[in-house]
């Protein structure tokens, strides 16, 4: 209660000086102006620049000495630059000026560049102009801002109290960019497909649900491009990707948030090996580009991403952690009871062999995956929109790409046969019936699409959250989402 009060104490004091400033005909949210520098330019540029007159802008973040005199720090977007003020050498009204001014307010400047008496670059202030008044305070700097709460909740404090936060979101920015480098090199043609849809399909999740008024019918925000780019592979484009949100109502955790970014591309005339090929190129080109180097830290793990990637079937990875070889079990009740052995507690009366492969595979796995690894073949069971092997129906030419203990990638050899997509669809129909929300759904135009005949095709998708946390070493998903989902405070 005592930092509520200081707060409202603060912010009469403030409203005081706003108040104060217009009887002086100062207008405490400005116009435009024009800067020529920017603080990290000056720095960089300090030798050409030494009693140059420069014009900077931002906002006031420390200052020190108050009298005739004073010190303090301007932030704008590349940085920080020290400002010197003297009585003496601006006018009564810039002086009368600055007395008003607080800490978070924004400024322009005109001044020369020296070196202070401690070597500090700096710009004695000539002219000052008030662009936006703070009524509220900052964060208190020595503290910075470690609330996460906070820091989620209002990312433009987390902005301006740490730097380093912005960094993350400058590189997310970058990976972005690189990645559509690469995939525009190879040929591949970015499109846009809806964000609404009268079918939530291409991933086994619960949707968020809406209703168009005019139409006077239910829609879903989608939760994967893949069934629209896979419509476009029909139609004769041969490498289509999309970036852009997809949206799962879902829990959140570290590595979930309900709305979140992928990358998704098909490429006629492959297979989920020349896909697997693409997933590590793409990678590693973009740590490249955007931090220089294949080898990255992440929480306190050296993770080298230079291809080619480790390749193990779920089968083999399966054996290889738990000793357990799923090619000598033969029924799904001999399944379910090494499932119960190994204490996996999600095992249903029900659960076929497939499934409880998966299901041992993330319990005892997934966990031990640090370097970047391909699993592959996985269950047809959970796998509806893949191929399924020639010479084992039981398993699909599925892959997921794990770094950091976590799924970054999934990709297939599209199922492009419509005659067994439908008996998919159905069977996972029966399981939606049966209880499972997230089965997929049946979606008859997508079928009629694959009957007028889809080539041979590989698809891909990219968790762009999940690369971002590797590349920036960031822990959470939050801290790699500008604005993640939280629920409103009370």
């Amino acid at each position: 209660m005592d930092h509520v009060n200081d707060i409202n104490e603060i912010l009469k004091v403030r409203l005081q000086k706003l108040e104060d400033l217009e009887k002086f005909g100062v207008k405490p949210f400005g116009d435009k102006y024009s800067y020529s520098h920017h603080c990290q330019q000056i720095k960089d540029n300090f030798d050409e620049l030494e009693n140059q007159n420069v014009k900077i802008a931002g906002r006031i973040m420390a200052i020190r000495g108050h009298g005739k005199a004073a010190f303090f720090d301007i932030q704008d977007d590349t940085g920080k630059i020290q400002v010197y003020i003297k009585k003496d050498n601006v006018s009564e009204d810039t002086f009368k000026l600055y007395n008003l001014l607080d800490i978070g307010d924004i400024v322009g400047l005109e001044g020369n560049v020296f070196k202070s008496k401690r070597g500090e670059i700096s710009v004695s202030v000539d002219v000052m102009t008030l662009l936006a008044k703070s009524l509220r305070p900052l964060p208190e700097k020595w503290h910075g801002l470690k609330d996460t709460d906070i820091r989620y909740r209002q990312r433009y404090l987390d902005l301006i109290a740490n730097p380093e936060v912005k960094q993350t979101f400058l590189l997310r920015s970058k990976i972005i960019t690189a990645m559509r480098h690469y995939l525009d090199d190879l040929g591949f043609v970015e499109v846009e497909t809806p964000v609404l849809s009268p079918i939530a399909g291409g991933a086994t999740a619960r949707p968020f649900i809406t209703h168009h008024n005019a139409l006077d019918m239910e829609l879903y925000l989608r939760i994967a491009t893949e069934l629209y780019l896979k419509r476009l592979i029909v139609g004769g484009f041969e490498k289509v990707y999309e970036l852009g949100k997809d949206f799962r109502n879902e829990g959140i955790s570290i590595k979930h948030n309900p709305e979140f970014t992928m990358m998704e591309l098909y490429q006629a005339y492959v297979n989920y090996k020349d896909i697997m090929e693409i997933t590590e190129n793409i990678t590693a080109y973009v740590a490249k580009e955007v931090i220089g180097t294949t080898k990255v830290n992440y929480q306190g793990e050296e993770i080298d991403l230079t291809p080619p990637w480790t390749r193990m079937t779920m089968v083999e990875a399966v054996k290889k952690f738990t000793g357990i070889d799923f090619n000598e079990i033969q029924t799904d009740e001999e399944a379910r009871k090494i499932a119960r052995e190994l204490h996996i507690e999600e095992v249903g009366d029900k659960d076929s062999k497939g499934k409880i492969l998966n299901l041992i595979f993330e319990e005892k796995v997934e966990e031990n995956l640090v370097q970047p690894t391909f699993i592959y073949d996985y269950p047809i069971e959970i796998s509806p929109l893949a191929k399924k092997k020639y010479d084992n129906p039981d398993l699909t030419y599925r892959f997921e790409a794990f770094v950091t203990r976590r799924e970054i990638a999934n990709g297939y050899s599209e199922l492009n046969d419509p005659i067994d997509q439908r008996e998919r669809f159905l069977q996972q129909l029966k399981e939606r019936e049966a209880g499972d929300e997230e089965a997929h759904v049946f979606d008859e135009d997508y079928i009629n699409a694959l009957e007028y005949g889809m080539p041979p095709t590989g698809g891909l998708g990219i968790g762009v959250d999940r690369l971002v946390m590797l590349l920036t070493d960031s822990y959470s998903i939050r801290d790699v989402i500008l604005f993640p989902t939280m629920r409103p405070k009370q």
